[in-house]
């Protein structure tokens, strides 16, 4: 992807806020039915900054999606999403709000692509997602997505206490008895689609159908586990750990760490 949702010269002129609010509720749509679930809902955690002396910058037009420069270089990326699944059988981690939440646990409303513009940013290299057929000889054979490796943590409240988890442990494997059995993503990067009928129009970011952060191998994923789990493994064996996650319409912070360049 060429174009980056904020340089990094913008980067270090923006405003770094030390302690950024939860969204205001004034920035969401009145629900004109309210869900009765809500009522259960735990508030958003301050941002869980990994050093005390980290700069965390908001671009203005994006509230919730934050770039953290830590003291030693690294960068790390941050943005708000809300419990949307709590019991069930899981194909996506995270997705676009309006498109799967009947299979994944969390959802976003942001365009997928700032997302992978500010993990461009945080120093992170896309690859490619997950692919099913050799392109030489048309013969299915799987390949598993590559990329960057990106650690996932989520920092909620839950019982009026403020948790931080990997993401797999959100994950079930009711098969093996045993939360997620991997350490990280990989930055797959998704894909860009042009509309044959348009083809004026800016290229669609494939991601943005649901597959933000997959469990199953999607050809469109932007992050994705770096295994084979097909969509028939995925609803049979992988499910919402329901006890770990806090109540439907919670708000979390999701945070992408990306794997440190290796030094030349």
């Amino acid at each position: 992807m060429t174009r980056t949702l904020l340089t990094l010269a913008a980067v270090a002129g923006l405003t770094a806020a030390p302690a950024l609010a939860p969204w205001p509720a004034a920035a969401q749509p009145p629900a004109a039915n309210p869900d009765p679930r809500a009522k259960d809902a735990e508030p958003l955690p301050p941002y869980p900054k990994a050093d005390p002396g980290s700069k965390v910058i908001e671009d203005p037009k994006l509230k919730g999606l934050v770039i953290e420069l830590l003291p030693n270089g690294t960068r790390r990326v941050g943005f708000v999403a809300e419990v949307c699944l709590r019991e069930g059988p899981l194909e996506v981690f995270l997705c676009k709000q309006g498109t799967k939440e009947h299979e994944a646990v969390l959802r976003a409303d942001f365009d997928a692509g700032k997302i992978h513009e500010l993990l461009l940013l945080a120093g992170a290299t896309p690859g490619t997602p997950a692919q099913f057929v050799d392109p030489k000889t048309n013969e299915p054979k799987f390949k598993a997505a590559t990329g960057t490796a990106v650690k996932i943590l989520l920092t909620y409240q839950k019982d009026k206490k403020v948790h931080t988890h990997p993401a797999q442990e959100w994950v079930w494997n009711s098969a093996k008895k045993r939360t997620l059995e991997t350490a990280h993503w990989v930055f797959a990067g998704s894909q860009l689609l042009k509309n044959p009928d348009r083809p004026e129009a800016p290229p669609f970011y494939a991601a943005n159908s649901g597959e933000v952060i997959a469990l199953s191998n999607f050809a469109y994923s932007m992050l994705e586990v770096p295994m084979e789990i097909s969509k028939d493994d995925a609803q049979l064996n992988y499910e919402a750990k329901t006890d770990r996650i806090p109540p439907l319409f919670s708000r979390v912070w999701v945070v992408l760490e990306p794997a440190a360049a290796p030094k030349k």
